[in-house]
């Protein structure tokens, strides 16, 4: 008895080890020809200085790469490349109240980026993406905007991988 339990506890663990490698619930598709990546940096190009945005988002969107795939980071010639700029950052007021203010502003932050397969240039691409978060205008812009920029550079280093290395 002892032994059918073992055998089929050991088919069972075969089973799940064979077919993870398999899939992965991140619907990657990167080809397996392609290991490197080059994460250039993003300069700031938008019309207002924020001192931590470009080095923020650019290292977020590496992060993003070097966690969620098996790709290998590379300072230059990866096999696939990223390079752009942040086109747009932009404090608005939104959500009027009754006496001339608003309840609320939104931060929103643009970026153009490029991207080269250099294995298969039939797959590169140019978009520009923008992602915005609100905050309460009882608060600075210079209080939250470390946070927000954080934020916003995740939604968007998301949807820059998404667009590229996922079939959802």
């Amino acid at each position: 008895m002892k032994t059918r339990v073992l055998k089929a506890v050991v088919f069972i663990y075969s089973l799940v080890t064979l077919l993870s490698g398999c899939y992965t619930f991140q619907g990657n598709r990167i080809d397996p020809q392609i290991e490197t990546v080059t994460i250039n940096y993003f300069p700031n190009q938008s019309n207002f200085v924020a001192t931590s945005l470009s080095q923020t988002f650019t290292e977020t969107l590496k992060n993003k790469f070097a966690s969620e795939t098996r790709l290998y980071l590379k300072d230059n010639d990866g096999d696939w490349e990223y390079s752009g700029a942040i086109t747009q950052y932009v404090s608005t007021p939104i959500a009027p109240t009754g006496n001339e203010t608003t309840a609320l502003n939104r931060l929103t932050i643009g970026v153009k980026v490029d991207f080269v397969n250099h294995k298969n240039e039939k797959e590169n691409w140019s978009q520009t993406f923008s992602r915005f978060e609100d905050y309460p205008s009882t608060q600075s812009l210079s209080t939250v905007e470390n946070d927000l920029i954080q934020r916003i550079s995740l939604q968007l280093a998301d949807d820059i991988y998404l667009k590229s290395a996922s079939d959802w």
